[in-house]
C-alpha cells in the first residue's frame, strides 16, 4: 500500500503515511519484514564467512576422519581447521557440529566437589599424575595399564602393561617417567617433583612409598572418591580407550605394550593442548627446554 500511487498527485503514499493512518507502527511493519517463511532452517545474522555451512561440515568431517584421535572437542577441530587453512570462529564451528551431530558426547558431572583449586602447572616436572586401567587380550586375558602423565602440558611420560597390578608394576611408568626427563635413575634426582595418585593399595604401599621417596619424589595423593584431583591422569586414561583400548584386539600382553608405546608417542606429538594455543605436549616441553637453556646461559653471562 505504501508504494501505491496517488489518483490526485500520481506519488506514493510512503509508509509512513500508510502507518499513521492504520495506526501501526513502522517498527512492526520491518518487524514483519524480516520475519522468516515457515520451515525456513535458523540462520545466524551476519556474514556467512569464506565458506557455506555445509561446506564448513564437510571440511570439519574430513578433519574428524584424518585424526586418528576421537573425542576432540570443538575447540580442537577449529584449531585444526584454522592450521588447514579454513577461516571460521569457535562459536560457529560448534554451532555447525551440533546441528550435523559431530560433537563429541560428554558427561555432565556433579556440583559438589571438596576440590576447590586447580591441579594444572606452569612448568613441566613440577607435578605428575599416575593412575591404571585394566583391558582384555585374547591369549593371555586380562591386563593392567599404568600410566603418568604431566600436568603442565599433558604429556605422556611413562606407560606400561603388565598381568599383575602389583606396587613394583605400578612404578614402572614412573621410572620411564623419571629416567626420560631426569636422565637416570637416581636418590634425589626428581627432587621438587609432586606425583599425584588415588589411594589404590598398589600406591599406598610401603614400597611405592618408599621409592618414590628415595627419588625425590613427593606424594601428592589425591581426595578419596574425588577423581577430578588426579583428572590430568583420568582424561588421558578416556582417551586411551576412546582410541586404543576400546577399538582394537590384541592376543597378548607385550602385543599391547608395544601398541601402547606407540600410541603414546603418536599422542605427544599430534594431541593439541588448548590452553597452550593448540600446541602439542611435545612442543611445549621443547619450547621450554629452549627457554630454560636461554635463562641459563643468560645466568652465566650475568656471573
Amino acid at each position: 500500500m505504501s508504494r501505491a500511487l496517488s489518483p490526485s498527485v500520481a506519488r506514493c503514499y510512503g509508509l509512513a503515511r500508510v502507518a499513521r493512518v492504520w495506526s501501526i507502527s513502522r517498527a512492526s511493519v520491518y518487524r514483519a519484514l524480516k520475519e522468516t517463511q515457515p520451515n525456513t532452517p535458523p540462520r545466524r545474522p551476519g556474514p556467512v564467512g569464506a565458506c557455506s555451512d555445509a561446506e564448513l561440515a564437510d571440511h570439519i568431517r574430513r578433519q574428524i576422519a584424518a585424526s586418528r584421535l576421537h573425542g576432540e572437542g570443538y575447540r580442537k577441530l577449529w584449531a585444526r581447521l584454522r592450521f588447514a587453512g579454513v577461516r571460521a570462529s569457535p562459536r560457529r564451528v560448534r554451532r555447525v557440529m551440533r546441528e550435523n551431530g559431530l560433537l563429541a558426547p560428554h558427561r555432565v558431572g556433579r556440583t559438589e566437589t571438596r576440590h576447590d583449586g586447580t591441579i594444572i602447572t606452569d612448568k613441566a616436572n613440577e607435578m605428575w599424575g599416575t593412575d591404571m586401567t585394566q583391558t582384555i587380550t585374547v591369549r593371555e586375558g586380562r591386563a593392567n595399564v599404568f600410566v603418568t602423565v604431566e600436568h603442565a602440558n599433558s604429556e605422556v611420560v611413562g606407560i606400561h602393561a603388565s598381568r599383575s597390578a602389583n606396587r613394583f608394576e605400578a612404578l614402572e611408568p614412573v621410572r620411564q617417567g623419571v629416567h626420560r626427563c631426569f636422565g637416570a635413575i637416581a636418590p634425589r634426582v626428581a627432587r621438587g617433583l609432586k606425583l599425584r595418585h588415588d589411594h589404590g593399595s598398589n600406591y599406598m604401599s610401603g614400597d611405592f612409598q618408599d621409592e618414590i621417596e628415595c627419588l625425590g619424589i613427593e606424594a601428592s595423593p589425591s581426595f578419596v572418591r574425588e577423581p577430578e584431583g588426579n583428572g590430568v591422569a583420568e582424561r588421558f586414561i578416556r582417551t586411551l580407550k576412546e582410541n586404543l583400548l576400546w577399538v582394537r584386539t590384541f592376543n597378548t600382553i607385550e602385543e599391547l605394550r608395544a601398541a601402547l608405546i606407540k600410541f603414546a608417542r603418536h599422542y605427544n606429538e599430534t594431541w593439541l593442548v588448548a590452553r597452550h594455543g593448540y600446541r602439542t605436549p611435545a612442543q611445549v616441553r621443547a619450547d621450554q627446554c629452549r627457554l630454560d637453556q636461554n635463562v641459563m646461559a643468560n645466568l652465566k653471562l650475568a656471573a
